[in-house]
């Protein structure tokens, strides 16, 4: 092979290592998470021109009863970020709650990553029983929190705040009084709205829940 042949075949090589090495130091790489559960676009002017923007749900503060016995306030809860679970007396929950333990584990040493599981059951409000569930699946205080409250208030959270229900078929996003299935699990953001919804059951949703939590971290320290 001529020289020049051999410069020409080594700057064609050379070229793809210098761009990687060009977008690695100085480009940057963002992933915006979803924004669940609109509730309503508004039109505003701006420079003449009307633009419209979607305003999404926000979850209203909450006090409920821990496993402590101590009252926890959603305002303790989204100084970061959490993960909200649904707990009923079934399988799948026991499931969703024994996966949760990985994220637990990610996240050990991240203070604003958190775990709630609300527990639905009638009971719950009873603390040696949400005391007993928290042993069970590991809870590390002050990470993970088993909640409990009166059934109206439960009532309220899960269908008008939460937007949950027994519909497999209802998905968010769809239509504006979207409702989230029973069983999955939600990433709330520091602005008490929902970023990711994922099927707890599934170690591959659980792959992405913990993707996702690092890109929302990450979000937080480099603001656009």
């Amino acid at each position: 092979m001529r020289p020049r042949q051999t410069l020409l075949l080594g700057l064609l090589l050379l070229l793809p290592v210098l761009a990687f090495l060009f977008l690695f130091r100085f480009g940057t790489n963002r992933y915006a998470l979803p924004t669940y559960l609109p509730d309503r676009v508004d039109s505003t002017q701006v420079g003449g021109k009307w633009q419209r923007d979607t305003v999404f749900h926000q979850i209203e503060p909450f006090q409920l009863v821990a496993s402590s016995g101590r009252v926890v306030s959603s305002q303790e809860l989204g100084k970061g970020l959490y993960i909200a679970q649904f707990f009923a007396d079934n399988a799948a929950s026991a499931q969703v709650a024994r996966q949760l333990l990985r994220v637990q584990e990610k996240f050990r040493h991240e203070p604003r990553v958190k775990l709630v599981t609300f527990v639905l059951n009638r009971d719950a409000t009873n603390t040696a029983r949400l005391s007993k569930l928290a042993e069970q699946y590991g809870t590390i205080a002050g990470k993970w929190f088993f909640l409990a409250g009166s059934p109206d208030t439960l009532k309220r959270l899960t269908l008008r705040e939460f937007r949950l229900t027994a519909d497999p078929k209802r998905m968010p996003g769809a239509v504006y009084a979207a409702n989230i299935p029973a069983g999955r699990l939600l990433l709330i953001d520091n602005q008490r709205r929902v970023r990711g919804i994922y099927d707890g059951t599934d170690g591959r949703e659980i792959d992405r829940l913990l993707t996702e939590v690092t890109v929302q971290l990450y979000d937080y320290e480099h603001p656009h």
